[in-house]
């Protein structure tokens, strides 16, 4: 295990039934090729050693006891110190009592779990040849002579980390003993399994892994028989699963007809940060009360780290990767967003929101979502007043999109310049028009909300604030200034998901004009336009050139706030998931921003106003993330600078 992840393999094998010569033989050769990848651990199918179909041939002598031969041949292909753990299935005969068992080796056998739950009905009747695993653990004398843990109340320790094992029908059960397994410490879960294939089978069986992994907060590693296995009544298409936290990692294709296997790094670190910071898993933990587990060590696996890391990171870790998925989750995150404002123009008796619109993504999306909430509570869109602000950085393409979205959404308008009143707040306290400093930025932030909340006590109704989560994060944003709202419609939303969002009404909500110019504002650099813009009439103050790439910014900000990871790790993520895209010297740099903007802008996040939570990340300091304003960032940017 390196830096946190265990490699894990789910092999199938080429099998043939009552075989145990050629089926060792294939086993063997896929230990050697996943050894090659450096996997610390190799999970094989449900009976792997003599085919799952043997039927009553479990009951041969011959077939038995050629098992002992085959376990032997395992074990001494697995000596090495860079040897992997292997979990291979077979039949044992203990105390004159037949079971379907995994069993753990690595140089030698190390524990063997029988299966628990034995099926009986339908095309299964393995009650026909297998008992139930005893209620206490037994010992089992291997073949090499040692005498081994047998019982499902055994976790294996290699690599310092836990492992618990469960076989096929053991997961379908109402209390799968992987529930156990991992309330008694197991971060990974491996299952040996044989499962045919039915219509609508594979996709249940696919959730029932994942929402196990998510569920116990663990790794799920699954192989299942394939091609090779007797089709005399069931046909079995060879799945080999690796899930983790909720997600699947890896998968293999199905129906081939040669060996297959998935392999995968398994994010030990993230799941026992999972484990820590939600209470309930330690709740459950007590409550259950699981106790007696006998834990073998297997040792740790000795071997070279290959810099690669076997699972797909996604650098957009906000924005979900496949697009059906996407327009399922932007939809999610709309609806939150809509019940959110709705009830609070429901309790507030208010049927009326203003709103700035600068032609800009954040802005963009709140108009959108009032507009959604309106028409959800049948409000006329009129309540919703959009004010558009030009000041002395506003260009013409970003003006004249604010003004063609609000009349294509049929939403009240105004129009008010902030030159004016900025040039007499700076005749007033004595600032030089021509010093572009902070001051000259934030006097301008801060006149569009007085603006703002003036014409709000003006019709009677709120101000709808624009930031999103990931200026609140940076503190890119003027206290007091845009900072400020009666309601933070954005607050949970990182920009790297507003640019999708808005994409996203572009795309499958609006068309005609509006469509045109949504999409116009998806493709508009990011900027706060309070710097005058260049002789051409383009936008000059550019934000990411500024504070750096948001998709950079979004990643490290997940991973800080979800994971707690050390700017170490999220700097390996990073390289990974922006692999050809960003140079390690940007990562770095811009890591160094993210962490000394995040812990010096604390005080704006401290006094934020209301808004609805739409993620798993969120900065209400209410809830969600509470922190001192005079938080020390010197560990953080330390080790930013030893990377």
């Amino acid at each position: 295990m390196y830096e946190g992840y265990l490699r894990v393999a789910a092999a199938i094998p080429a099998v043939q039934p009552a075989d145990v010569s050629h089926n060792v033989a294939s086993i063997i050769k896929m230990i050697e090729k996943l050894s090659c990848r450096n996997a610390d651990m190799i999970v094989f199918p449900e009976m792997s050693v003599t085919g799952y179909t043997c039927a009553d041939l479990f009951h041969s002598a011959t077939l038995i006891s050629s098992v002992k031969d085959a376990i032997l041949r395992i074990c001494h292909v697995t000596v090495r110190p860079d040897s992997p753990l292997v979990f291979v299935g077979a039949p044992l005969l203990v105390n004159d009592t037949l079971y379907n068992c995994a069993i753990a080796i690595r140089g030698n056998v190390l524990a063997v779990i029988p299966k628990t739950y034995i099926p009986n009905y339908n095309e299964f009747y393995e009650k026909r040849w297998w008992a139930s695993a005893p209620d206490e653990n037994l010992k089992w004398t291997a073949p090499d002579g040692s005498v081994v843990p047998f019982g499902v109340h055994t976790l294996l320790s290699f690599n310092n980390v836990k492992i618990g094992v469960e076989i096929c029908e053991d997961l379908w059960t109402p209390v799968p003993p992987s529930c156990n397994a991992a309330m008694a410490g197991a971060t990974v879960i491996a299952n040996l399994s044989a499962s045919d294939d039915l219509i609508g089978k594979y996709n249940y069986l696919r959730d029932l892994v994942v929402q196990q992994a998510g569920r116990c907060k663990c790794g799920y590693v699954y192989a299942s028989a394939g091609y090779g296995e007797s089709s005399t009544d069931l046909v079995f298409d060879g799945k080999a699963f690796i899930a983790d936290n909720g997600n699947m990692i890896a998968s293999n294709p199905r129906w081939q007809r040669h060996p297959q296997y998935s392999i995968a790094d398994i994010d030990i670190e993230a799941l026992i940060r999972s484990r820590m910071v939600t209470n309930s898993y330690s709740d459950c933990r007590e409550r259950t009360g699981v106790s007696g587990y006998e834990i073998v060590d297997c040792g740790v696996r000795e071997g070279v780290d290959d810099g690669k890391l076997l699972r797909r990171v996604n650098p957009l870790p906000f924005v979900p990767a496949s697009d059906s998925r996407l327009r399922e989750r932007c939809e999610e995150i709309i609806n939150i967003q809509v019940a959110g404002l709705c009830r609070r123009l429901e309790f507030t008796h208010c049927r009326n929101l203003v709103i700035g619109i600068s032609g800009g993504l954040d802005s963009t999306l709140a108009l959108l979502v009032a507009v959604r909430a309106f028409d959800s509570l049948g409000y006329d869109r009129k309540g919703i007043c959009g004010v558009t602000m030009p000041g002395f950085g506003t260009t013409d393409r970003t003006h004249d999109n604010a003004v063609a979205l609000m009349n294509a959404l049929g939403v009240s308008t105004r129009e008010i310049s902030i030159v004016p009143a900025v040039n007499q707040h700076f005749e007033d306290i004595g600032h030089d028009v021509s010093v572009h400093d902070v001051t000259y930025e934030n006097s301008q932030a801060r006149e569009r909300t007085q603006i703002l909340m003036d014409i709000a006590n003006q019709l009677g109704g709120m101000v709808l604030g624009t930031g999103d989560l990931s200026e609140l994060a940076l503190g890119w944003a003027t206290y007091n200034g845009d900072h400020m709202s009666m309601y933070g419609v954005n607050a949970g939303v990182p920009k790297t998901l507003v640019r999708h969002l808005t994409k996203y009404f572009a795309d499958e909500v609006v068309d005609g004009e509006c469509r045109k110019t949504l999409l116009d504002i998806v493709d508009t650099p990011i900027s706060p336009e309070l710097i005058p813009a260049e002789t051409d009439g383009t936008i000059k103050q550019r934000t990411e050139d500024l504070v750096g790439p948001y998709e950079l910014h979004d990643f490290f900000l997940y991973y800080t706030l979800r994971f707690g990871f050390t700017p170490k790790r999220i700097f390996r993520l990073a390289m990974n998931a922006f692999d050809g895209r960003y140079e390690r010297d940007v990562i770095k740099h811009w890591m160094t921003v993210f962490f000394r903007r995040f812990f010096a802008q604390q005080f704006k996040r401290s006094c934020l106003p209301d808004g609805p939570k739409v993620g798993s990340v969120c900065l209400s300091p209410r809830g969600d993330w509470r922190m001192p304003s005079d938080a020390s960032s010197a560990l953080w940017l330390a080790e930013c600078e030893a990377l």
